[in-house]
């Protein structure tokens, strides 16, 4: 009887290890290109989306996340999700964390830098322009339905997402700016509606800035985009591994 028990309570433990769903979104998609890059190759002046680095990067880490979790993409292809069916299907696989993925631009092309934001309240101007950016489809109504879904959403995630934010934003400090000589902009709160939708303990990664020339050159790389998911997983991992198992009944 008592191997039994043993043998009970070591097979919920291997369940609990492996229970863990992760939602991996990559920004825009479809006819929403996002921020535009542009790059000379030769005399052709190319146009790079946003969308199309977002998606690549969210591949390599749902490929390197699967080996251990429960793992989900919201579009696997170039096609156009809206921000109500990201969040339905954070519902649907029961996600754990929601981890969303954009590229920053700015007006200036000598931005730079790469940045991890989690859900919480904020007075920080410099902030508030990064969330006008990814908000900006929304108005009316819809603004003031999901800032008060906001508000009830921080209290309950806020300190697990910035938890989260704090282990990725570390393995990406060491293995990706350093590496790669890019600004470590730091770990941000911030009202991003996408991430308030979700209703789970949420990040939303900058990874660098496609109207800066140079930065833009790096990101594209696919050793780049490698290294930059890897850390993130490997954030992903670490964070997993500090949580408290839950009760056994």
């Amino acid at each position: 009887m008592k191997l039994i028990s043993t043998l009970i309570i070591l097979i919920l433990l291997q369940n609990s290890s492996i229970a863990q769903s992760i939602l991996i979104d990559p920004g825009h998609g479809g006819e929403d290109c996002g921020a535009k890059g542009k790059l000379w190759k030769g005399k052709t002046l190319k146009v790079i989306c946003e969308k199309d680095i977002a998606l690549s990067i969210a591949k390599i880490i749902h490929k390197r996340l699967s080996k251990n979790f429960s793992t989900y993409l919201t579009r696997s292809l170039d096609r156009t999700v809206t921000l109500e069916e990201r969040a339905e299907l954070a519902d649907k696989i029961k996600a754990d964390i929601f981890i969303s993925i954009h590229i920053n631009a700015s007006t200036s092309k000598h931005s730079h830098g790469l940045e991890t934001f989690y859900l919480d309240n904020h007075d920080n101007a410099a902030v508030r322009k990064v969330e006008q950016v990814e908000n900006k489809n929304l108005k009316g109504e819809q603004v003031i339905i999901n800032k008060i879904l906001a508000d009830l959403v921080i209290d309950r995630t806020a300190p697990s997402s910035r938890k989260m934010a704090k282990l990725v934003h570390t393995e990406l400090s060491k293995k990706v700016s350093k590496k790669y000589k890019i600004t470590d902009r730091g770990v941000k709160p911030a009202i991003f509606y996408v991430m308030a939708l979700s209703k789970r303990p949420s990040i939303l990664l900058e990874v660098g800035f496609i109207s800066n020339t140079k930065e833009l050159k790096k990101m594209i790389t696919k050793k780049f985009q490698t290294d930059y998911a890897n850390a993130v997983a490997l954030g992903v991992e670490k964070y997993f591994s500090k949580q408290t198992a839950p009760p056994l009944l």
